[in-house]
């Protein structure tokens, strides 16, 4: 018999990191979200928790792979989303970034100009809802690019036409394997890219999970380039820093552990490692199950634990994503979620779990 012990955590501001966690949205329950389908959103449910975001200090990262672009959110929803979700920020003073891809594109092989006029338009998109972009990778373009210049002169156009600082988002193909051998020679090209234009680069968000590169290339970036750690593996120590710098942070695992990861992001502003270090670390074994091979189902993960905390009312998912885990992986991650101390009501996450362990026939 399943039960868990429930804590609350008090929002508050932190200041001496900026952390941005990447919102999944609410499907809407009552329509056709099935492979294939357009998305169809819950948009009170969907807004309802990025106010759950702002008000323990994070940054809403918008139409980020934890919404399912690429993944069941097709653009016309994508748009809609970001424009809604910037008015919201505004009516709260809240910070948000937002995705530019170019996932308008049909599926197959682009042309580079067509790449760069998908990637002008999003940015368009972007800038005018009021959130700052995000540039995201391209799956055209890791296809269609015959060598580093191809980005070199895709970016370099892009961030050029920019109002102003935008942020690099590099995914890894442990998050989408259709990204792999992006940049066309890795780390030196981004960091040349980001060199000639530093002063349009507020920062890159790096999702490689590879601690020891993270650190090694925020060391090379040029002064007032930030690096934000997209590294749900390792995130406690590349946030917490060491003498010679720390990383900012863009993450999905934020999105379920924002209450904890706030109260120690102000223990971290108080010197108060030892707090620091206990909340944070008993975050990683939920992270590191949420994010397990393969990587790209954490999306998931992510519903399943907002369902249990009382953030949304049922599982479903746009593009019917609710069925990328397992019901044992998502035994194991209710477990940890309660070891990490992230579902407030107790008593609604154990009936809800109780009900979902019978429909899965894991009561007995």
């Amino acid at each position: 018999m399943i039960t868990f012990s429930g804590r609350r955590f008090a929002p508050g501001v932190f200041t001496s990191r900026i952390a941005y966690a990447a919102a999944p949205v609410t499907a809407d329950q009552r329509a056709e979200n099935i492979p294939g389908a357009p998305a169809a959103l819950d948009w009170d449910a969907t807004l309802r928790f990025r106010h759950h975001l702002w008000s323990y200090d994070f940054g809403v990262a918008e139409a980020m792979d934890t919404a399912q672009r690429g993944a069941g959110l097709d653009y016309t929803a994508t748009r809609e989303l970001i424009r809604r979700s910037a008015a919201e920020a505004r009516s709260v003073g809240g910070k948000i970034v937002a995705g530019v891809g170019t996932d308008q594109l049909p599926g197959g092989p682009a042309t580079i100009d067509d790449i760069r006029k998908a990637y002008a338009e999003q940015l368009a998109d972007v800038q005018e809802a009021g959130a700052q972009p995000v540039i995201m990778c391209s799956r055209h373009l890791a296809a269609a690019a015959a060598d580093a210049d191809d980005y070199r002169r895709v970016y370099g156009e892009l961030l050029s036409q920019a109002d102003g600082p935008v942020l690099l988002h590099w995914l890894g193909e442990a998050f989408d394997p259709a990204l792999a051998g992006y940049w066309g020679g890795g780390d030196d090209v981004v960091l040349e890219i980001i060199a000639e234009h530093a002063a349009k680069v507020d920062g890159i968000k790096l999702s490689l999970l590879d601690a020891g590169r993270e650190i090694e290339m925020r060391r090379r970036l040029p002064s007032g380039v930030r690096m934000y750690t997209g590294d749900d593996f390792n995130y406690p120590t590349l946030i917490k820093g060491d003498d010679q710098g720390h990383s900012e942070a863009l993450l999905g695992v934020l999105a379920v552990i924002a209450p904890p990861a706030a109260t120690a992001l102000r223990a971290l502003d108080a010197g108060d490692l030892t707090t620091y270090d206990r909340l944070m670390d008993a975050t990683l074994p939920l992270a590191r199950h949420l994010f397990a091979y393969p990587t790209y189902h954490y999306k998931t993960g992510i519903v399943f634990l907002n369902w249990l905390a009382g953030h949304q009312d049922h599982l479903v998912m746009v593009g019917g994503a609710q069925a990328g885990r397992s019901p044992g992986h998502l035994l194991t991650l209710m477990r940890l979620a309660d070891d990490a101390g992230i579902l407030p009501d107790a008593d609604l996450a154990t009936a809800r779990a109780r009900a979902w362990l019978m429909t899965v026939g894991l009561d007995r």
